[in-house]
């Protein structure tokens, strides 16, 4: 049988005009059983069309700050460089994915455009507008946890790694801020922030703020919530 097709939001850098990607997103996926294809940054529609067809799902990447502009609001000094061209290529994905029911997995930004895309707001720097005593932007080696999670009783994420207290990983200095309308808070930090959302209704759209793709191969909740997604992408509900 052949794998499911899981697109890739490619990661940019800006001082080598290039794309790249981590091993570890594309790992955990074959890892689950799906065949990573790193997609072309581009925002050519047509070209974009092409990818969303080619692929069974879309896993939404980590990176650059989300332009503060997308939740109508100036970029402050402590908010980092933004990517036009990332943000305008996942937003035509997103909401295609959303009009037509398409598994998508967000990570890290992922989660956090996910947010923006369906009328949330973030905080463009946790240290200067959400200070806490809970690390967000721990350092190597990135597969150990560093902060607690509370997953919530009767969503989709519950489901998959179960309710209550879970550890995780953390590399981040944005985060949600007001949770969008048409988003569901599956799981929160210790200093109350939004760690995990998903879209009622949807086969699978579903984001979280840490990062499996670094300890899916010594933490199984991290696996499972992967597979949980390539098994969407394989129409399993």
């Amino acid at each position: 049988m052949l794998k499911k097709i899981v697109g890739l939001i490619p990661l940019y850098d800006d001082e080598k005009d290039s794309y790249w990607m981590l091993p570890g997103y594309m790992k955990v996926l074959e890892a689950c059983g799906a065949l990573p294809v790193m997609l072309p940054l581009t925002i050519d529609t047509d070209e974009l069309d092409d990818c969303f067809r080619l692929c069974d799902g879309i896993l939404m990447t980590g990176g650059h700050d989300v332009d503060p502009k997308l939740y109508g609001e100036h970029a402050k000094a402590t908010c980092g460089t933004a990517c036009s061209s990332r943000d305008q290529m996942e937003t035509y994905l997103f909401k295609k994915a959303l009009e037509e029911d398409k598994p998508v997995f967000g990570i890290c930004r992922g989660v956090q455009l996910m947010n923006v895309l369906l009328g949330g707001t973030l905080y463009q720097d946790l240290p200067t507008e959400h200070p806490s005593e809970t690390e967000h932007h721990m350092t190597p080696p990135y597969d150990k946890p560093i902060h607690k999670v509370d997953v919530v009783s009767g969503t989709k994420l519950s489901d998959i790694i179960g309710a209550g207290e879970h550890a995780v990983n953390s590399y981040h200095h944005q985060a949600i801020k007001e949770l969008a309308p048409g988003a569901e808070a599956m799981a929160y930090s210790e200093d109350g922030l939004v760690e995990a959302i998903s879209v009622p209704g949807k086969s699978f759209l579903v984001g979280v703020q840490w990062h499996p793709e670094f300890a899916f191969e010594s933490d199984p909740e991290c696996k499972k919530l992967v597979q949980a997604f390539v098994d969407a992408c394989n129409g399993k509900k």
